[in-house]
């Protein structure tokens, strides 16, 4: 296990310079340069202070699962479901992406189709318009966007989403937040 490169890593990760870390754990810009490429090693005590200072618990530290993780995701990986009130269809592009960050989905609208409403919530959103027409409403408000066009809003007020067009409408929409 390199331990120094992933010791840098979450440094970076956190934004901190190695005089900046050495600060906050009273240790020397040059000894925390040493670790970082592996010429020396630090204690138990200071490789916890380390991790702590770096919002690390020890344990993902040292889980190497993470390194194995799948990048490519293939059709074979992705569910759909298709609600036939509403007239759409979502494909959630990643398996797991309701415990990740962002959760990208695909979705297809036929003609006058309206996506779910949702309540506010504290997730971003972006949409691409792939081909066809979105109406957006965002609280009061509404907004069209065209074939080509992207759309971002913070979610912090009530939001549905309309195809727009006379046929179907296909876009790429990504949460910060499981909500869909």
């Amino acid at each position: 296990m390199q331990i120094g490169s992933k010791i840098k890593a979450l440094r970076i990760k956190k934004g901190l310079t190695q005089e900046e870390l050495g600060e906050r754990t009273d240790l020397s810009k040059g000894y925390i340069s040493q670790l970082e490429r592996d010429l020396n090693s630090p204690s138990i005590e200071t490789l916890f202070n380390l991790l702590e200072v770096l919002g690390c618990t020890p344990r993902d530290f040292f889980d190497d699962t993470q390194e194995n993780e799948k990048i490519v995701f293939t059709k074979d990986d992705q569910t759909c479901f298709i609600d036939q009130d509403k007239k759409y269809e979502i494909e959630w592009l990643i398996p797991t992406s309701n415990e990740k960050e962002m959760e990208p989905v695909f979705i297809t609208l036929q003609k006058d189709a309206e996506f779910k409403a949702f309540e506010p919530s504290l997730a971003e959103t972006f949409i691409y318009v792939q081909n066809g027409r979105i109406r957006v409403v965002l609280g009061n408000d509404e907004y069209i966007a065209s074939e080509g066009d992207a759309v971002y809003y913070e979610a912090s007020s009530n939001h549905q989403i309309f195809n727009a067009h006379s046929g179907i409408t296909k876009l790429l929409l990504v949460a910060t937040q499981s909500y869909l």
